[in-house]
């Protein structure tokens, strides 16, 4: 099969396109014909190197966690899927080998959930990652409810887009952050945007004086300070980008495969309450330059990287 793969740390250059050998299929799992594969930033810390103290990386490696795809045949062990079943799934196993920038990947079933109907491949791609960081950490850590004032940082990024509307699913109000050209993105989204950099925590009480309920930091370091400033006296405080989230009495998440929580971000797809944009698609021989454009930052929405099965 045709696949992008690297077999030393660095940049998007030691990214290459070329032949590797067909996946293994175990029999807890099924070989996913890929459509589409979303980039996220996470793949460039893996890419990098910032992985390895955590997840052995078995080289050459195969990058990418997020797919959408078509059922190929199941595992001995798999009564869930049956080939021709169109799947989306957050692929990441505890080591970095065979993942979804490629052909084909075979995915364990705890990793995938049914594809939205509604959803074309390259907007099913992009949900599964962001969609389940920003899903556990608003139901698990912060258990976000009707009447709320959230606050979301980056709420124009992969996450915290997702994260603005199923918050605003479960009835709260959300004051996010963004750059100035990302307002309007922010508000078709349900939010309610204030510029993030100096004078954020003025802008933030200047809407909820009396503070906020929940703050989800997907930034870090002075985000996460000015964040815990803002919490009300009972406020609930979750970060995915800074584990000092700690010190400040909040949660720390990493996002995990659950195959129950992606059936219902599915669910809520399908039925319009959550939508993924698409900033910009490339063809899988170009996955290097889509890894260059998801570090330069500032696109309104997912960047994915596509399989043309005709070539």
């Amino acid at each position: 099969m045709k696949a992008i793969s690297y077999s030393r740390y660095g940049g998007p250059e030691v990214l290459e396109y070329g032949d590797r050998p067909d996946p293994k299929l175990g029999p807890d799992s099924v070989l996913v014909e890929v459509r589409a594969a979303g980039v996220n930033p996470v793949d460039r810390k893996a890419r990098e190197g910032y992985l390895d103290p955590v997840l052995d990386a078995v080289f050459p490696v195969i990058p990418g966690w997020d797919v959408a795809g078509v059922v190929v045949r199941p595992g001995a062990g798999v009564v869930e899927y049956a080939a021709g079943d169109e799947v989306i799934g957050y692929v990441r196993e505890d080591v970095l080998s065979r993942g979804t920038f490629a052909e084909y990947v075979a995915a364990p079933v705890r990793t995938l959930a049914r594809k939205p109907t509604a959803l074309t491949w390259e907007e099913a791609a992009g949900l599964p990652l962001t969609g389940l960081t920003a899903y556990q950490v608003l139901h698990r850590l912060l258990r976000v409810r009707r009447g709320d004032t959230v606050l979301v940082h980056a709420a124009a990024g992969g996450v915290g887009s997702i994260a603005v509307q199923l918050a605003r699913h479960l009835g709260a109000r959300v004051i996010g952050t963004a750059r100035e050209s990302a307002h309007d993105f922010a508000r078709s989204l349900g939010g309610e945007p204030v510029t993030y950099g100096e004078g954020l925590a003025e802008r933030v009480r200047g809407l909820a004086p009396e503070g906020v309920d929940a703050a989800f930091d997907t930034v870090g370091g002075e985000t996460l300070k000015v964040s815990a400033q803002l919490l009300a006296p009972d406020g609930r405080l979750a970060s995915i980008a800074d584990a000092d989230v700690v010190s400040y009495g909040g949660h720390y998440w990493f996002v995990r495969p659950d195959a129950e929580d992606l059936t219902r971000l599915a669910e809520l797809a399908e039925q319009g309450a959550i939508r993924v944009p698409v900033a910009e698609t490339f063809p899988l021989e170009r996955t290097a330059d889509a890894h260059r454009r998801n570090e330069e930052g500032g696109t309104l929405g997912k960047i994915v990287v596509t399989v043309d099965r005709d070539t």
